[in-house]
């Protein structure tokens, strides 16, 4: 998918789940974190402080469990607190970062399948699939993304893995990642306020944006988390503390807002602390708008998408 620099979306995004407020019912969500959108535009979502994972339907009114049932206790069958899920062609099943089990589990789609611990000891904040069916998993507590081929019982760092810091062979409470076709890895890079990549047996990530801080810069990243990189190299991030969605086309080091006035709130044209982004395939833009208990989808508003 790539998207042209003319490229734009409605600035006044529907509601496709949840907002009224959070809540424990299918009607509602509560905190809802990572997300991930089929061809059929079926958005799943991370429902983090419900404890599961849940379908909505596209124009449903309420959503379906996936996995988890709500209660958190700490046993093989429940999720407490999933930060991410995506979702894997190949075994038919979903794939969930259940941060407060430290864990990732898979959870096959059809009926009564039970969940299975495939990553253990681990703090899972995101995770990414490529094209050879390798995972990647983002590891907040350890500052380091890290590779299972299939079949590996131990994982490879790919990138950072040396300490918390914001030099450029590091990385400080990394948040979400997204792995392109080369395998190169971008990461929103949640304590040093910055998005870098690492390129396939890198040593060290590269800046693409942000890295100033809390700069007076009204570009400056503030607390990424979600991130998207389309076919022709243009980023695309969840700007959590600055309540907005930026990208930056290949090679600029200048920023701009995709959507997102800037000013919490949770107008149609407002967020409240965006944690993920996705898009269908026909480009439109997904949100996941983390304190306001909603997902918010933005129609794309051209058509220069391929």
């Amino acid at each position: 998918m790539k998207f042209d620099e003319n490229t734009k979306w409605v600035q006044d995004g529907t509601t496709v789940a949840g907002g009224k407020r959070w809540g424990t019912d299918l009607g509602s969500l509560n905190f809802p974190s990572g997300i991930c959108v089929d061809d059929d535009e079926t958005v799943y979502i991370a429902d983090y402080s419900n404890n599961r994972v849940v379908e909505w339907k596209k124009d449903a009114t309420s959503g379906k469990v996936i996995a988890g049932d709500g209660d958190q206790r700490n046993r093989a069958d429940r999720l407490r607190h999933p930060k991410d899920v995506i979702f894997d062609k190949s075994t038919d099943s979903f794939i969930i970062a259940d941060e407060g089990n430290r864990r990732v589990v898979r959870c096959p789609r059809q009926i009564d399948a039970s969940m299975e611990t495939i990553i253990s000891n681990i703090d899972p904040s995101d995770l990414a699939m490529d094209s050879d069916g390798n995972l990647y998993v983002c590891d907040f507590e350890k500052h380091e993304v890290k590779r299972w081929k299939i079949g590996d019982t131990v994982g490879t760092v790919v990138a950072g893995g040396n300490g918390k810091g914001v030099h450029l062979h590091q990385l400080s409470h990394p948040t979400c990642i997204f792995v392109d076709n080369e395998q190169s890895v971008y990461v929103s890079d949640w304590g040093a306020h910055r998005i870098v990549k690492w390129t396939k047996d890198a040593k060290k990530g590269i800046l693409i944006a942000g890295g100033d801080g809390f700069s007076r810069d009204p570009m400056a990243l503030a607390d990424p988390f979600g991130v998207f990189v389309d076919d022709l190299g243009t980023v695309y991030a969840a700007d959590w503390k600055k309540h907005r969605i930026v990208r930056w086309l290949k090679g600029n080091t200048q920023g701009s807002v995709v959507v997102g006035e800037g000013d919490d709130g949770n107008a149609s044209n407002q967020f409240c602390h965006p944690m993920d982004i996705a898009f269908d395939k026909y480009g439109n833009l997904y949100v996941s708008d983390y304190s306001n208990h909603r997902v918010q989808k933005f129609t794309i508003h051209s058509n220069n998408i391929e």
